[in-house]
């Protein structure tokens, strides 16, 4: 058997494996790059294999991070399936479509500019290229045993991350050469409100885990709550400004919102007028609504995301183009959720351009900034960014809270992998800064019998050794 590492090694963003085994071959998500500046270039940059040469992929969740690169792998040649859970199937007909747009519209306003380059002037991928991955998606449900091929079984588990994200068990061979991959995708962090805990698993003989947060831990949820109110009363009442806020569009933006409604109902939180300015993000917070069944006890009993019968709280969603550039019309009161999270591409470059120059606005960030994205240069104090060609001076607050991750942190990661009943022979860390994966792989290397060791982009691991079956 032999894995190749090529994404989401010794970096967050970029997840992508290729498992080789007798003759067949898959891949386990197919993500697209995001931040620093050579992002665009790896993105581009031809597949390390031949994409008709894959039997089949399979995806952990929806986020661009994982699935981004699809449509460019079916343009150039794979017709296989992509499997992957319920709910993802249908984030995916939001995201790639998305996706698509926005790298067809960067082209065209590329193309009104002088001096491109022909990179540039060439979307990555089309919404044809789109609508062909959609195609081949297959979505199953959570803890179902499928067959892909006579000698490989897949089960998806909860991962608590996001809407349909999922663990990934993965049995190859048979008899004495039977093994069992473990993909932990992202997983949430446990207690947290709206998905359930990630599934614990009992077994596994190989094992791929995430590590955005190996060498920390997330501020509580009470503390970061409290920070939340401080920040939204201090804005919109104190300073009569606008508090701005770059959100995921699936999983983040309706998190804040459950936030915002729990705390108006609490009284801690009044007279909120909310705009969603994102497409994505609205149709994603509908689909939510409509996996109700996949979320834990409390977020249940406050489903009702529009907040019809709270008059304390009035969320508005911007349909038009239009009617986000009003947005920026408004000097006070207003608290603007757009994506994208991580302030690469989207509407809530607009809202940064117009609202960092102004000292009474605040910017909250609350998720993780990958390494060279704007977002990251906000957490990291810049005073000017560059947004659409021109220098914005950052006049605005930037607040940054923690607590509101949808990873878990170091002590849920080491919590979730010590409940292995059978400790995997390999675990390989990934999906992490060095620092954190680093961390990770430490911590791990003193808790376990097995080898653990932190891959890079490119590395291949092969063992032809035969092993116990696992169940």
């Amino acid at each position: 058997m032999k894995i190749t590492f090529l994404g989401a090694a010794g970096e967050v963003t970029g997840s992508c494996y290729l498992v080789e085994n007798k003759g067949f071959r898959f891949l386990v998500d197919c993500g697209m790059f995001q931040g620093g500046r050579d992002a665009g270039t790896k993105n581009r940059k031809a597949f390390a294999f031949d994409p008709s040469s894959l039997d089949f992929v399979i995806l952990s969740h929806a986020h661009i991070d994982h699935s981004g690169l699809l449509p460019k792998l079916c343009r150039d040649g794979f017709e296989g399936s992509i499997y992957t859970s319920n709910a993802t199937a249908e984030l995916l007909e939001i995201m790639l479509r998305d996706s698509a747009h926005i790298h067809e519209s960067a082209a065209k306003r590329a193309a009104r500019k002088r001096n491109q380059s022909k990179e540039d002037l060439e979307p990555l991928y089309r919404m044809a290229d789109a609508e062909k991955a959609l195609s081949q998606v297959v979505g199953h449900g959570y803890d179902e045993i499928v067959s892909l091929h006579p000698e490989i079984e897949l089960r998806m588990r909860d991962a608590g991350h996001i809407l349909g994200s999922a663990i990934l068990e993965i049995w190859i061979g048979t008899g004495g050469d039977r093994r069992k991959l473990v993909f932990s995708g992202d997983l949430g962090q446990p207690g947290r409100p709206i998905l359930r805990d990630p599934v614990v698993i009992d077994e596994a003989d190989y094992l791929v885990v995430e590590s955005t947060y190996g060498n920390r831990d997330h501020k509580a949820l009470g503390p970061s709550l409290n920070e939340l109110v401080d920040i939204t009363t201090q804005t919109l009442n104190n300073k009569q400004g606008n508090l701005i806020i770059p959100a995921f569009a699936v999983g983040r933006t309706q998190e804040l919102i459950y936030y915002f409604h729990h705390l108006t109902c609490e009284g801690r939180l009044n007279n909120l007028d909310i705009f969603l300015d994102s497409p994505m993000a609205q149709r994603a917070t509908e689909l939510t609504k409509r996996h109700i069944m996949l979320f834990d006890e409390e977020a249940k009993k406050l489903a009702n995301w529009k907040n019809r019968t709270n008059p304390s709280i009035l969320l508005k969603y911007t349909e038009s183009v239009q009617e986000s550039i009003a947005l920026n019309r408004i000097k006070s009161g207003a608290i603007i959720i757009s994506a994208s999270g991580m302030c690469t591409a989207g509407r809530i470059l607009h809202h940064l351009r117009h609202g960092l120059p102004n000292r009474n606005n605040t910017v909250l960030i609350a998720g993780y900034q990958a390494q060279g994205t704007l977002g990251r240069q906000l957490v990291e104090g810049a005073t000017s960014v560059r947004i659409f060609g021109e220098n914005i001076p950052v006049r605005a607050e930037v607040r940054s809270i923690g607590g509101f991750s949808a990873h878990a942190d170091r002590t849920a990661l080491l919590a979730w992998i010590s409940a292995f009943k059978k400790i995997p022979k390999q675990i390989f860390v990934t999906h992490g800064e060095v620092e954190a994966s680093s961390a990770l792989r430490d911590e791990l290397a003193g808790r376990t019998t097995g080898i653990v060791s932190r891959p890079m982009a490119g590395e291949v691991y092969i063992d032809e050794s035969p092993v116990q079956p696992s169940k």
